[in-house]
């Protein structure tokens, strides 16, 4: 528990640090981009899990692996000189807390609140569009979506924002409807024995 709040602690250092440049240079939303893709890298990619997790690589190797990452990836000079320091401070196990944090400091600072949303099946632009729409109007700020395919829910989706959850899943509809049907089943049940 200690050694989550002490992430947290480095990697809100670095998120306010790397914000701060990035607006002063007006490159806000470049390196927001840079990152986005940097955490689906970390997702995808073992190699970069290894990279950033293996304790007995050396400063130097992993400074030159996120670095060379950098470059190929096209990242912004911003983006690739944060991940050096990152990497010179030993901090690379911190990288996808840091990516959360930055997105989280950023919506913030913009007024955004962000909703997360799992759906049975991926959702085109046009319904990602607009269920951000409605959110937005519902929520009455700007709100961005965190999607993820979940497909144990059958069909429909589950919102959440903030402590507030919307489930319009078939698989609690279908939850709700066995109970009821239990419930049912049992007064029948008493009720043929009351006959009987």
């Amino acid at each position: 528990m200690a050694g989550t709040s002490n992430t947290n602690l480095i990697a809100t250092r670095y998120v306010s640090a790397l914000l701060d440049m990035a607006e002063k240079e007006k490159l806000t939303e470049q390196v927001e981009k840079d990152l986005q893709e940097l955490s689906a890298m970390i997702k995808e990619s073992a190699d970069l899990q290894a990279l950033i997790n293996n304790p007995l690589m050396n400063r130097e190797q992993q400074r030159d692996g996120i670095l060379a990452i950098a470059e190929n990836a096209k990242l912004q000079k911003l983006t690739g000189n944060f991940l050096g320091v990152i990497a010179d401070n030993r901090r690379l196990t911190a990288l996808p807390q840091i990516i959360k944090a930055f997105q989280d400091e950023l919506r913030q600072r913009r007024g955004e609140v962000e909703a997360k949303v799992e759906t049975a099946f991926a959702l085109s632009p046009a319904q990602t569009d607009a269920l951000q729409k409605q959110l937005s109007k519902t929520m009455g700020t700007n709100v961005t979506l965190d999607v993820e395919v979940n497909k144990d829910l059958l069909g429909g989706m589950v919102v959440t924002v903030g402590s507030r959850m919307i489930d319009d899943s078939v698989r609690r509809k279908l939850e709700r409807l066995q109970r009821t049907m239990s419930t049912g089943s049992n007064e029948n049940q008493t009720q043929l024995k009351e006959v009987g």
